[in-house]
């Protein structure tokens, strides 16, 4: 927390007159994996407390309820018990499924609540607009968790190029890798594996990525196009022999997707138990694993779940005035840090989401910086904070909240509405092989 916030600590302002902050109360809505975290981390910093909770899940809401010291009346099994209830708390985090924000960012909105929103907003347009109308006419802040934006890497990126040490942004390359075994686990065994039953693909999982170069570039595009399908898990590409359930089948132990491997390999790493094994179960010991690949939805073959959702796809940006930017988002690749390439008419970088090359055309030299943060995992998942991100997220929205300045929020309603209508865009013009003009709608 930066000291014009909480008053100097460095000795220079005597204890006397440091501000007192009284922590800000959070609300959660959605007691899973990622509003866990949220919580967690907001009540670590000693700046927030966690005073209420909705979830239908018996055993998360009773774990989180005693983690956070909640007393039974401030426990609810549904949002709307929450948003009916006396106000609770300054704040609250929304982050049950995709398709169910909508209900609950709405209600506690109009209740007064300043909403920290799980990305993406919603699963439709509508949805997203019916949120952010209800935050502006609310009078509450509205912080969506663009997680990318709040990256020392990111923030070092927009440093040089504001600097000019790259000149004129004329063009970026980024990759999202998904990673092999995270495609498999989330998005073909897992909960976001039907654009129907969830969102597609380039939203659920890289609404963050369009956000990040629409940030980096300082602007939206004007046009967009994109191609991309669900290229390796599907039937056809079962091998000879391969069952129905990886503890069932004799090519298991050559499968690159073996359901056994991997969650067995999560045991003894608290960061890997935490996600993705407490997804599939919270037995981790190998009967557990074991026990829950027979009766739940990850011991499937991957060659023979219900998916839709593509692994490949590639989405081209125009900027105008010939400045653009590509977006490739694979799953055939180490689950790793986002890797960048920005070409600019003074200079060049690249980055791996933990270091950055800058090369100086003037001086035909490079610098190498590190940029990563202090203290943050060396892990890319949310099982390790997003490298950091997470925790700064959640810093600038309780300081946000406790302050009433909402420039600590790095995106805006508007701003996080018209990414996610970008998403769409590009969905549209793959499914059409089109190339959408986005100016009118954005």
């Amino acid at each position: 927390m930066s000291d014009d916030t909480y008053g100097a600590r460095n000795g220079s302002r005597s204890p006397a007159f440091e501000p007192v902050r009284v922590p800000v109360r959070i609300a959660v809505a959605g007691a899973g994996l990622r509003g866990s975290a949220y919580a967690r981390t907001a009540a670590a910093a000693g700046d927030a407390v966690i005073t209420a909770v909705a979830e239908p899940d018996r055993e998360r809401r009773e774990r989180f309820a005693a983690e956070h010291g909640i007393p039974p009346e401030n426990v609810f099994t549904d949002w709307a018990d929450l948003a009916a209830a006396p106000k609770l708390a300054d704040a609250a985090i929304v982050a049950t499924q995709d398709g169910e924000h909508v209900g609950p960012a709405v209600a506690l909105a109009k209740a007064g609540y300043h909403l920290l929103l799980e990305k993406p907003m919603a699963t439709t347009e509508a949805d997203c607009a019916a949120i952010v109308e209800a935050a502006e006419c609310s009078g509450v802040m509205l912080a969506v968790c663009h997680v990318l934006r709040y990256t020392s890497y990111t923030a070092r990126i927009k440093e040089l190029i504001a600097d000019g040490r790259l000149g004129d942004v004329v063009s970026v390359q980024h990759l999202e890798p998904v990673g092999w075994w995270h495609q498999a686990h989330s998005y073909v065994r897992g909960n976001w594996r039907r654009e129907e039953e969830s969102s597609p693909m380039l939203l659920a999982k890289a609404c963050h990525d369009v956000d990040w170069l629409v940030y980096v570039m300082g602007a939206l595009p004007e046009r967009v196009s994109s191609f991309g399908e669900l290229v390796h898990f599907r039937a056809e590409n079962k091998p000879a022999g391969a069952a129905s359930n990886c503890l069932d089948c004799p090519v298991e132990n050559t499968c690159p997707y073996s359901a056994p491997r991997l969650y067995n390999s999560c045991l003894g790493d608290p960061a890997k138990e935490l996600w993705p094994l407490s997804a599939v179960t919270t037995d981790h010991t190998p009967a557990g694993i074991e026990r829950a690949l027979r009766e739940g939805p990850y011991g499937r073959c991957v060659y023979e779940c219900d998916n839709d959702v593509v692994d490949n796809q590639v989405v081209a940006f125009d900027f105008g005035g010939g400045r653009t930017a590509t977006l490739t988002m694979t799953a055939f690749t180490p689950l790793d840090f986002r890797k960048t390439r920005i070409m600019g008419t003074r200079g060049y970088l690249e980055g791996d989401g933990r270091t950055l090359a800058v090369l100086d055309y003037t001086t035909e030299t490079w610098e190498h910086l590190d940029a990563t943060e202090a203290g943050a995992g060396p892990d890319a998942s949310a099982a390790d904070g997003h490298g950091g991100a997470d925790a700064r997220l959640v810093e600038a929205f309780v300081t946000a909240v406790a302050t009433g300045d909402g420039s600590r929020i790095l995106s805006d309603p508007r701003e996080s509405l018209a990414g996610h209508r970008v998403v769409w865009a590009a969905e549209r013009a793959r499914h059409t092989g089109t190339v959408q003009d986005i100016r009118p709608a954005l």
